[in-house]
């Protein structure tokens, strides 16, 4: 069977960066194929297996992930695992370890990657619209700055397939965003993340030419899991597209 096929890849000595796409994995209907949650009701060693394609698609050998839960939980990875982890109620994963590779788990939600390359850290965050309100990209930014006196200036930033201000629609919006959000207002109750996260990188001190945004929309795109487009279609359960930034066993 194929390869996963990474997105946005950024592939050196140095650094690993990819966002796969839902296909050339082994889950079966409704998380067909490359899932890559353990929590969506698919089968574990299918998962395994998907997560094991990826890593031997882009040369990982460990692999770190967390059971995400819209919070503002930031881990330090100071070790290189012996085993994959998966780490409980975070939501945002950082590192200056080489060969691990830091996942998050998404569909619909951004997958923020970080990387300093003046002090070899990485961080690679989950940011839905509750982390966009309580700010986790920031916090983040200024965790790699504690941890590994990583500079905002320095540091580079992708912002993965996500939902795009086409299919983020938010009813709700004046309970749930805050005022400051309007400006991203581009119909009734639609809005643009991709342009939140933007904002709340170049708040925290990243420069606009360091900032990348892939600007897909996982509810458009049948190449990609989304689980609005899975609750359109009657569902509600769906696959997790798996998005991974590493630092390079070589310098």
């Amino acid at each position: 069977m194929p390869s996963p096929s990474p997105l946005l890849l950024s592939s050196t000595p140095d650094l690993i960066q990819a966002t796969c796409d839902r296909h050339h994995g082994t889950s079966e209907a409704p998380c067909a194929s490359l899932n890559v949650s353990f929590g969506v009701g698919d089968q574990a060693e299918k998962v395994q297996d998907n997560r094991d394609r990826i890593k031997l698609s882009l040369g990982i050998t460990r692999l770190v992930s967390a059971r995400q839960v819209h919070g503002d939980q930031i881990h330090r990875i100071e070790k290189v695992p012996e085993h994959d982890e998966e780490r409980d109620g975070v939501d945002a994963l950082i590192t200056d370890r080489r060969g691990v590779g830091l996942m998050i788990q998404h569909a619909d939600c951004q997958a923020i990657l970080l990387h300093d390359p003046v002090q070899s850290a990485i961080a690679a965050v989950h940011c839905g619209w509750r982390g966009s309100v309580i700010g986790i990209i920031e916090q983040t930014v200024r965790a790699m700055s504690s941890c590994y006196g990583s500079r905002p200036e320095d540091m580079v930033a992708s912002i993965s397939p996500s939902l795009g201000p086409c299919c983020a629609e938010f009813i709700n919006h004046r309970q749930e965003l805050p005022a400051s959000f309007l400006p991203f207002q581009t119909r009734p109750n639609h809005f643009d993340f991709w342009r939140i996260s933007r904002s709340q990188l170049l708040a925290a001190g990243l420069q606009p030419q360091k900032i990348r945004t892939a600007t897909i929309c996982t509810s458009c795109s049948p190449d990609f899991f989304s689980y609005r487009r899975a609750v359109r279609q009657g569902n509600g359960r769906t696959g997790r597209n798996g998005t991974i930034i590493a630092l390079g066993t070589r310098r």
